[in-house]
C-alpha cells in the first residue's frame, strides 16, 4: 500500500472487534510517529500503548458516555506533549502540531497494518493523565481507539451506526485552499 492508498482507505470505524495488537506492530506504529517531521527535530511526542486488561480498564474509565464503543479497543494509544519540549516561535507553540503529524503518521501506518486507528477527543484529559501516570504538564490531546473492523453494531448508537457505511462528508476541495492570496471560499462552514 502505498502512502496515496493509505489516506484514501483511512477510515475512523466505531464498530471495532478485538485483534491481537503484537510488541512488533506496537514498534511499527511508534517508528511511524519518530519519523515524523517536527520543529528543529524537537521531537516532542509521547504514546503509552495501553494493552493490558487492567491499564485498559483504568482509561476506558476516562471515556465519555458518546465513547461507550471504543471499551471494545484492543488497545488505546494516549497520544501527549508538554509544550516545553518544543519551539515556541513568538504567540506560535508548535507541539500540540507537531504531535499531530505524529499521530497522522501513526494512524497512516496502522491503516497499511491493517488495523482501524480511531482518534477521539472525547475523555478527560487529567483523569487519563493520572490513570497513566504521565507528568502533570503534559497534554493528552488524543485517545486513539485501536482495534480491526467489525460487522457487529450493537456498541454504537443508532447515529452512529449510520456514519459507518460511508465515508463523512468533506469540505468541497475550494473551501480549503486558495492560490496566493485568501479567498472568501475558504471562509465557509461545512453543512452538519
Amino acid at each position: 500500500m502505498n502512502v496515496k492508498e493509505a489516506i484514501d482507505t483511512r477510515r475512523a470505524y466505531r464498530a471495532l472487534g478485538p485483534v491481537e495488537i503484537t510488541d512488533g506492530m506496537i514498534k511499527e506504529l511508534a517508528a511511524a510517529a519518530q519519523l515524523t517531521a517536527s520543529c528543529f527535530n524537537n521531537q516532542p511526542w509521547k504514546f503509552i500503548f495501553v494493552r493490558s486488561k487492567d491499564s485498559l480498564a483504568k482509561v476506558k474509565e476516562c471515556l465519555n458516555k458518546g465513547n461507550d464503543w471504543a471499551k471494545n479497543a484492543s488497545v488505546i494509544i494516549a497520544a501527549f506533549a508538554k509544550k516545553e519540549n518544543d519551539c515556541v516561535i513568538k504567540e506560535r507553540e508548535y507541539y500540540l502540531f507537531d504531535l499531530g503529524m505524529g499521530v497522522s503518521a501513526l494512524l497512516l501506518r496502522a491503516t497499511e497494518l491493517g488495523l482501524v486507528a480511531h482518534p477521539i477527543a472525547g475523555f478527560e484529559n487529567e483523569k487519563v493523565r493520572l490513570a497513566l501516570g504521565i507528568p502533570e504538564g503534559n497534554m493528552v490531546l488524543t485517545l486513539i481507539i485501536v482495534g480491526k473492523k467489525s460487522p457487529d453494531m450493537s456498541s454504537l448508537t443508532p447515529q452512529q451506526a449510520g456514519m459507518e457505511a460511508g465515508r463523512p462528508p468533506r469540505l468541497p476541495l475550494e473551501n480549503i485552499f486558495s492560490v496566493d492570496a485568501y479567498d472568501e471560499k475558504l471562509a465557509v462552514k461545512p453543512a452538519r
